[in-house]
């Protein structure tokens, strides 16, 4: 039974590695590029500073999700690496929280900036998102914090042993009377607003996309960004599949019978660590900059791969 489940860790770990550092490394690419843009513009868009903030929520918590894995399944008795597991889920708990708020409000910020409405208040909104992205990031730390501040409290009690291996904060077990139901009430919550925000986005868009369509149709148009209207609905209909992915695998993280290690188990959370990577990348190639930069790189390394 050890062998297999020193196995079973080391299978957790060497998959979680690679999907962090995979992450890690494409979000930091991200953040490279666009810090980079904004040194020689000396000024960074809306979409950029969007980009940014999210890069670097999705890096850090990344970093300290798979942190907080390696510790628990190499140490798992070690009362000097338990004493690490407050900070660590706290700051992971944030920085994820942070991450998906920042995701939100990306898809807003598209559906706003491409949808086209009559509506007053749309217009209105339309001239002054570019005013309002910074408030919205800023908001998106704040609404983290409430989750950190909790995450900390409660982690510092004690940790379930069947659940030390997982590497998220909504894992940690402790009696609902100890205080537990403030934080699956206000994680999920915070899941659910988002998640219809997405959805939300998405159908403004569609439906002022297909509207436009119509339009052009009508009048014998032809419409040149009509082109990169199409593109900017793939995207935003990518986002919509894998923010739907991502939501019922965390409703089933919340059940309790999931908490065994078992193959469906450990399929939902390699998903769950994979969506920050795969996001960004549908991010990258959505955004023409970065996907030159990108393919560029890829390119490069090709190149030297086929000297050697």
């Amino acid at each position: 039974d050890q062998a297999n489940i020193t196995s079973y860790g080391a299978a957790i770990v060497a998959i979680m590695t690679l999907e962090a550092f995979a992450g890690m490394w494409i979000n930091a690419f991200i953040v490279s590029v666009i810090c980079m843009a904004g040194v020689q513009k000396k000024s960074l868009n809306s979409n950029e500073k969007i980009l940014l903030f999210l890069g670097c929520s999705r890096f850090w918590h990344l970093c300290f999700s798979w942190l907080y894995s390696v510790l628990s399944i190499i140490f798992p008795h070690s009362s000097k690496v338990q004493s690490m597991y407050t900070p660590i889920l706290s700051i992971q708990g944030f920085f994820e929280c942070s991450n998906l708020w920042a995701s939100v409000c990306l898809s807003v910020f598209y559906c706003v900036k491409i949808a086209n409405f009559r509506n007053s208040f749309f217009i209105c909104l339309k001239v002054k998102i570019d005013r309002i992205v910074p408030w919205l990031l800023l908001g998106s730390v704040l609404l983290a914090l409430p989750i950190g501040i909790l995450v900390y409290k409660i982690a510092g009690k004690e940790l379930c042993n069947n659940s030390t291996h997982q590497g998220n904060f909504s894992k940690v077990c402790i009696k609902t009377n100890d205080g537990i139901f403030p934080i699956y009430f206000i994680y999920g919550f915070g899941y659910v607003v988002s998640f219809t925000a997405v959805i939300f986005s998405a159908l403004l868009l569609l439906f002022s996309l297909w509207r436009h369509k119509c339009n052009m149709q009508r009048n014998s148009m032809k419409d040149l960004s009509m082109d990169a209207h199409i593109k900017a609905m793939k995207s935003i209909l990518s986002f919509l599949v894998m923010y739907s992915i991502n939501f019922v695998f965390l409703i089933l993280t919340m059940n309790s019978s999931m908490n065994k290690e078992n193959a469906i188990t450990f399929l939902i959370y390699m998903c769950m660590y994979a969506f920050p990577a795969v996001h960004s990348l549908l991010l990258i190639f959505s955004n023409p900059k970065l996907e030159k930069t990108f393919l560029s790189i890829l390119l490069c390394l090709k190149c030297k791969v086929c000297l050697r």
